[in-house]
């Protein structure tokens, strides 16, 4: 479906709270970007239902292209619970383009790590945390924990650390403010 910057709001935004969005971002000049639409579409059609395109043309909605950044086209971003959690720019290949949405409905890097934490009974305090959503505490734990841990020990915690980065978004606040601490902290 086109949608516009009328429409963004309720056709991708809410939309992807009930089932994944990918927009491509394109313009019709682009000869890379008339390449790459019909593998999006393919592959859209092949998931049955499970996701939908939206194609953005960045000529006739600017305002939508600095929202999310484009600086380049083709520029494809998934949405899901209203906010981008993954996205590429340029002509892809029709098996990168068939991972990227594999990837789409993967389970999560902090559904995974969650488990993880589960199975092994490792960094309980950070596992009850993360269980009640509050990125904020288990961040703080694993911060707390990172100074005299061991070099392996702390690569743990990175990989942990980044599970909820990615979980909350790059542009999330609290990513904002403990990746800083995280470098300071590791490094």
């Amino acid at each position: 479906m086109d949608v516009t910057e009328t429409t963004f709001e309720s056709d991708v935004v809410e939309r992807s709270r009930e089932l994944p969005v990918v927009v491509d971002f394109w313009a019709a000049w682009c000869g890379p970007c008339r390449a790459l639409t019909p593998v999006l579409e393919q592959e859209v059609e092949s998931r049955d239902g499970t996701v939908v395109l939206a194609k953005v043309d960045v000529d006739t909605n600017p305002g939508l292209a600095a929202t999310y950044r484009v600086q380049g086209i083709p520029a494809v971003k998934a949405f899901r619970d209203g906010r981008v959690v993954s996205e590429f720019v340029g002509a892809r290949s029709p098996v990168a383009v068939a991972t990227f949405f594999d990837e789409l409905f993967a389970p999560s890097r902090i559904a995974a790590t969650v488990e993880d934490l589960r199975a092994t009974g490792e960094l309980p305090g950070v596992l009850a945390a993360l269980e009640e959503n509050d990125a904020a505490r288990a961040l703080d734990l694993v911060l707390a924990e990172i100074a005299d841990a061991s070099p392996d020990r702390r690569e743990r915690l990175r990989e942990v650390a980044l599970a909820v980065f990615h979980d909350l978004g790059h542009d999330d606040p609290v990513t904002t403010a403990y990746r800083r601490r995280l470098a300071t902290a590791l490094y």
